[in-house]
């Protein structure tokens, strides 16, 4: 009889597995993607979350020089879901006439961006839930009705971020939320319902989530709990705050130093307001990574955190936005955990928010060459993979909203202004339209940008001597440096799939041929609005 029960357990253990976990242990991992919303990295912006540290970065490994080609919301979200360059997926700004959520990107985006892959080509179940993109339900582009292809669970928020009194579409169906903190505070309705899609989700197919918060996007509502956290926090004042941004261009020379007492305690009651909006996230990650855990998932599990840009508060002068070409806009938190991902890891590749797509399809499995992708798959260094050949550069570019009009409060400044505050600063233009190479080599770490304006202007950092990007050396930088950098640029502008992924200036296999220097120079910004808007 002991004997028979010896022989017996193997059978018991195998019958104690349940169907369930026997089929998590052999399907692909799960993937979870949190995007806040204006989250900078430069000024202090991960500070504030504790337990996501605690949770993501010290179980996993930390993005030091993580990036964003366009620093504004729908570009960049828009990079995300595709793996493309703003130039390739089309969406310039946060506007429909700038391709934001509009019927053009449905058409021509949506159905190629890697949920849609993911759902189609390799069977995940996908869960949205949070801000989605600007315009998105905008009457001119199907309104909420629309539920972009790749979505098994669709809960996304009416256009931009808000805490209280927005609509949801639930799977195409209008949701109206109010301002009862109990069931309406979105970062944490965002954290039930992601609960409830891994309470209730098919435990047979790997699943896919993207979770997008308000915070610490304006308004800045804080939960009820959290309003009187950081009392004593202010706006970091760092070397190139409240100072005049000589040698740039005309936009940034136009704030006025130094800001008014009424501007700097704005600033600061907004940073403080931001951080403040930041607990109620840190919160939603502890849930959800509590009850990865509970139901056995979470060593099968990925997750990312970022942001979609990083965010200025008096930087220059300027009061607070992001859409500049600065550090401090266009850098973001980038932390990842999962299988094979050794603990309390740092990285410092330059990596950027269009190698997501790459990333999460290459981890179910699906070849990412067969997309039009311009990122790379963050996969090989997220395992620790030795002697990985890496980018050393990548494009940054964006055009300038601005208004036919004057602005009221600032007839002075006249018409192609925007985003402009009481003390007539402006935060953008028209002819705010720019694009930059960044490069981290091992022996650069530069940033080349030109303007499509009358100056072309040209701004050159480096952000060895310089990390807070105050002198512009445009004017004394090596000429044979500039040349390249301004092909680089070029080339970059015109790329496509594998070609945004060449060696870059300083790069052992880069070549330089100067006759091709100026061909349709000029002509790249441009190209937006003619050829695809």
């Amino acid at each position: 009889a002991p004997s028979a029960l010896l022989r017996a357990l193997p059978l018991a253990a195998l019958l104690l597995l349940s169907p369930a976990r026997a089929a998590r242990q052999a399907r692909r991992p799960n993937v979870v993607l949190i995007l806040t919303d204006d989250q900078d990295v430069c000024l202090g912006g991960m500070t504030p979350l504790k337990k996501t540290n605690a949770l993501i970065a010290q179980m996993g490994i930390t993005f030091v020089n993580a990036y964003v080609p366009s620093a504004l919301c729908c570009p960049s979200r828009a990079s995300i879901l595709t793996g493309k360059y703003p130039h390739n997926h089309h969406v310039v700004n946060n506007t429909l006439e700038g391709n934001c959520s509009s019927k053009l990107w449905q058409k021509i985006q949506e159905p190629y961006t890697f949920p849609a892959l993911l759902k189609a080509m390799c069977g995940y179940q996908t869960f949205f839930a949070g801000k989605y993109l600007n315009e998105y339900g905008a009457e001119d582009a199907g309104g909420v009705g629309h539920v972009p292809p790749g979505w098994s669970f669709w809960y996304a928020l009416e256009k931009n971020s808000k805490y209280y009194n927005y609509t949801l579409s639930v799977n195409g169906k209008a949701r109206r939320h109010g301002e009862n903190y109990s069931v309406d505070y979105l970062t944490d309705v965002l954290a039930n319902m992601s609960l409830d899609f891994l309470e209730y989700k098919s435990n047979f197919e790997p699943f896919f989530m993207m979770i997008s918060t308000p915070a610490p996007h304006s308004p800045w509502t804080p939960a009820p709990q959290y309003t009187k956290s950081f009392q004593n926090v202010s706006a970091p004042r760092n070397s190139n705050f409240n100072i005049h941004g000589k040698n740039k261009h005309w936009l940034i020379r136009q704030a006025k130093t130094p800001m008014t007492n009424s501007s700097i305690q704005f600033l600061d009651d907004a940073y403080r307001k931001r951080w403040q909006t930041l607990l109620s996230v840190d919160d939603l990650i502890e849930k959800l990574v509590k009850k990865l855990e509970v139901d056995g998932e979470l060593d099968n599990t990925y997750i990312f955190y970022t942001s979609d840009n990083g965010f200025h508060t008096g930087q220059f002068s300027l009061p607070i936005d992001k859409r500049q070409l600065y550090e401090f806009d266009i850098k973001v938190p980038l932390l990842v955990r999962g299988p094979g991902i050794k603990p309390n890891q740092t990285n410092k590749m330059l990596v950027a928010n269009i190698d997501l797509g790459p990333t999460i399809l290459d981890i179910a499995g699906y070849d990412v060459n067969k997309t039009q992708m311009d990122g790379m798959s963050l996969l090989p260094l997220l395992r620790g993979d030795k002697n990985v050949t890496w980018r050393s550069d990548f494009l940054v570019e964006y055009q300038g909203e601005g208004y036919n009009g004057s602005d009221p409060s600032c007839p002075g400044l006249g018409p192609g202004v925007t985003h402009c505050f009481p003390d007539c600063v402006c935060e953008d233009s028209y002819n705010n339209t720019y694009a930059c190479v960044r490069t981290l080599s091992a022996s650069w770490d530069l940033q080349y940008c030109e303007f499509d304006d009358r100056e072309v202007f040209v701004e050159v950092y480096n952000l060895t001597a310089d990390p807070h990007q105050i002198n512009n050396i445009a004017k004394t930088i090596d000429q044979e440096i500039l040349e390249k950098m301004n092909y680089r640029l070029m080339m970059l502008q015109s790329c496509s799939g594998a070609t945004c992924r060449t060696p870059g200036v300083f790069d052992p296999g880069y070549r330089f041929d100067p006759r091709l220097m100026f061909r349709n120079h000029g002509l790249r910004a441009r190209r937006f609005s003619a050829q695809f808007l």
